[in-house]
């Protein structure tokens, strides 16, 4: 497992191209800008040589910046140009791609249960995703509400990263429930300003932490 620090994962930004003409490297460099501690490639939709290249990018970027950059399910293509990690679904091999990532780089891993927690830490995750609340970007995740993830984050030793529904609006409510941060795509990518919106994300999630004493 990877020496991951939870201060990484205050608020982790999801690249997406479906939002007011953005591509991913315009939601990743807005993230960036506005101090995302996290940032994900999420980009199914591309062919693998235009994934490389996007990928190649961000990673330099997020050095640069400090910042954890992870690529959606393609722990392959994150040990190739270089980035911090892979998040995986339990459905997509989570043991391979420990496997692929090595000690070094940083895996997550979603679930959708709290009986599910024991089998993240076993196949090697550094943190675990959980869907709160129902979110039209990903209509096949089961979400569990802020229950869930108090129960996760009760149970585990991992970080705990809530994602789906949240915007600056509800964040701190995640956090109070024991997450070590909050995971956003439209919050970010469909903001008309997405740089002012990860920044008052940073400002409500700190606040949270602080208050809680993380």
């Amino acid at each position: 497992m990877a020496a991951l620090d939870p201060r990484a994962l205050r608020v982790y930004v999801l690249t997406s191209s479906r939002f007011a003409g953005r591509s991913h490297r315009d939601v990743a460099m807005a993230a960036l800008e506005g101090g995302a501690g996290a940032v994900q490639l999420r980009a199914p939709e591309l062919p693998e040589d235009e994934l490389l290249g996007v990928a190649s990018e961000l990673a330099r970027a997020c050095a640069d910046a400090g910042v954890l950059f992870v690529i959606n399910d393609r722990p392959e293509i994150a040990v190739k140009v270089g980035a911090g990690g892979a998040h995986v679904g339990r459905e997509d091999d989570p043991s391979r791609a420990r496997l692929a990532l090595g000690p070094e780089r940083v895996l997550g891993m979603s679930i959708n249960d709290a009986t599910q927690t024991r089998e993240a830490e076993e196949l090697g995750a550094d943190y675990i995703g959980v869907t709160v609340w129902a979110t039209p970007t990903k209509p096949e995740a089961n979400p569990g509400g802020l229950a869930l993830v108090r129960t996760i984050a009760d149970r585990s030793a991992l970080p705990v990263v809530g994602i789906g529904g949240i915007d600056a609006a509800n964040a701190p409510s995640v956090v109070d429930a024991g997450a070590a941060g909050v995971a956003v795509i439209s919050a970010v990518a469909a903001a008309p300003d997405p740089i002012a919106a990860t920044r008052e994300l940073v400002r409500v999630v700190d606040s949270a932490l602080e208050r809680r004493g993380g």
